[in-house]
C-alpha cells in the first residue's frame, strides 16, 4: 500500500527574483487548506537539509502576514553556491555530502520536496532527489527565462519591467546632453531581458549573447539616428554574456577567486565614442533587476506554477517541471528541462519586431541557427478545483 502523503517540503535555490515568496504561499495555501498536509519551507536551499540542526521553517496558515505575495527575494533564503556532489570543506578538500541532503529529508519526514529553480539548480537538486528515492516537483524561476519548455519563468516579468523603467529614466537625461546611453543587463547565456525590454523601452540597438555583431554596425544605426534621423541621443541595451567584437569575454575577479561576467557596457562605451564621436556613458544595472515588488505577471504566474506543483504531488507524478504555455499550465518531464540555458532564437518574432522597428541587433547570417525545440508535447492537468488561470 502506498503511503499517504502528509508533509512536504519547499526550497529556493540558485539566484533570487521576484515571486518566489508568491510561490512559497501557493504552495502552503494550496497543501493545507486542499489536501490538510503541513509544510516546511527549507532555509537557504539544499543547504538546509545538509546541515545539522536542519535549518526549516514550519509553514502554517498563521505564517503568512498578508505581505508575502508583494515581497521580492524569498522568505527562506537561497544558495548557488557549492555543489553538493563536490562540496568545498573548510579544509579545502571535496566531499560528497548528497547523504546529507537525503538524510536530511528523511529526518523531517518528508514524503515529497517542490523544488523552486533555474534549470541548473533543478538539474542537481533532482539528481541528489534520485539518490534517496525522493519525489520532486520543479517550479521555474529565474529572470534570464531560459529555462526550457516554459514560454516565461518566475521573476522574468519584473526584472524586464525594471530594465524598462531604467530606460524610461535613461532617455530623457540622454537627451538633455545629446549623448548615447548604453543600458548593461543580466544575461549570462540568453538575451531575452535585453530584447524584451529593449523593445520596450525604445533602444536602437540591442545586443545578445546569441547574435554575433561588429562595432561598425553598432557604430553606423547610431551615426544613423544622431545624423540621419536628427534625434540628439541614442539608446544601447547589452546582455552582460556578450562577447566583444573580438571575441573575447570580458569578466570581472571578486575576492575569493570568483569570476563573474562584467564590463561589456564598458568596453562598448569606449568604442562607440571612439567611432561615432558622440558623447557616451554606461549604467550597469546588475542585482538591482533580481529586487523589487514582484508584477502583477510574475505574481500570477507563481500563484498558478504554486498550485499546480502541489497537485502534481498529490497526484505522485514526480520527476515533474511545472510550465506555461499557450495560456495554460502544464507539465513536462524534468529531463527535458536540465538540458541548460534556453537561448534566444534569431528567428524569432520578437527578434523580427525589433529589426522592423530598425533596431540593430546584430549580423544574421545563414549560419543562425534557431534553437531545437526539446520538450515534446505538453501535458495539461485539469480539473474544476485544479484549473488554472486563463490568461496572463
Amino acid at each position: 500500500m502506498t503511503k499517504p502523503i502528509k508533509r512536504i517540503g519547499v526550497l529556493t535555490s540558485g539566484g533570487d527574483c521576484a515571486g518566489l515568496n508568491a510561490v512559497i504561499r501557493a504552495v502552503a495555501y494550496r497543501a493545507i487548506r486542499t489536501y490538510g498536509w503541513e509544510v516546511f519551507g527549507i532555509v537557504d536551499g539544499t543547504m538546509g537539509l545538509m546541515n545539522r540542526p536542519l535549518q526549516y521553517r514550519m509553514l502554517d496558515l498563521h505564517f503568512f502576514n498578508g505581505n508575502h505575495l508583494r515581497e521580492g527575494g524569498t522568505m527562506l533564503g537561497t544558495t548557488n553556491k557549492g555543489d553538493p556532489f563536490n562540496f568545498p570543506m573548510p579544509d579545502g578538500s571535496k566531499r560528497d555530502r548528497s547523504p546529507d541532503f537525503v538524510e536530511g529529508v528523511k529526518l523531517l519526514g518528508l514524503d515529497a520536496l517542490v523544488v523552486i529553480g533555474g534549470d541548473g539548480s533543478m538539474r542537481i537538486v533532482s539528481k541528489l532527489c534520485a539518490t534517496g528515492n525522493i519525489g520532486m516537483v520543479g517550479v521555474p524561476k529565474t529572470i534570464d527565462n531560459d529555462v526550457h519548455c516554459t514560454d516565461t519563468s518566475v521573476g522574468f516579468s519584473t526584472a524586464a519591467n525594471v530594465v524598462t523603467e531604467a530606460l524610461d529614466r535613461l532617455q530623457p537625461t540622454a537627451a538633455s546632453h545629446h549623448r548615447v546611453m548604453i543600458l548593461e543587463v543580466m544575461g549570462r547565456d540568453a538575451g531575452h531581458i535585453a530584447l524584451n525590454a529593449g523593445i520596450a523601452g525604445g533602444a536602437d540597438v540591442i545586443l545578445v549573447p546569441e547574435v554575433p555583431y561588429t562595432l561598425e554596425g553598432v557604430a553606423d544605426k547610431i551615426k544613423e539616428v544622431l545624423h540621419g534621423e536628427g534625434r540628439s541621443h541614442a539608446l544601447v541595451v547589452v546582455a552582460e554574456g556578450c562577447k566583444t567584437a573580438e571575441g573575447s569575454t570580458p569578466s570581472v575577479s571578486y575576492s575569493g577567486g570568483q569570476t563573474r561576467y562584467g564590463g561589456i557596457g564598458h568596453y562598448l562605451t569606449e568604442q562607440i565614442a571612439a567611432l561615432t564621436g558622440a558623447e557616451t556613458r554606461v549604467t550597469i544595472l546588475g542585482h538591482v533587476q533580481r529586487g523589487g515588488i514582484p508584477s502583477m505577471h510574475d505574481r500570477l504566474l507563481a500563484s498558478a506554477f504554486g498550485v499546480h506543483a502541489v497537485d502534481l504531488v498529490a497526484q505522485r507524478r514526480f520527476g515533474r517541471m511545472v510550465a506555461w504555455r499557450d495560456r495554460s499550465v502544464i507539465d513536462v518531464p524534468l529531463d527535458n528541462v536540465t538540458i541548460g540555458a534556453r537561448a534566444l532564437d534569431p528567428h524569432g518574432a520578437l527578434v523580427h519586431t525589433a529589426r522592423g522597428l530598425g533596431i540593430y541587433c546584430g549580423e544574421f547570417g545563414e549560419d543562425l541557427e534557431s534553437p531545437a525545440e526539446c520538450c515534446g508535447p505538453a501535458v495539461v492537468t485539469r480539473d474544476a478545483d485544479a484549473a488554472g488561470p486563463e490568461t496572463i
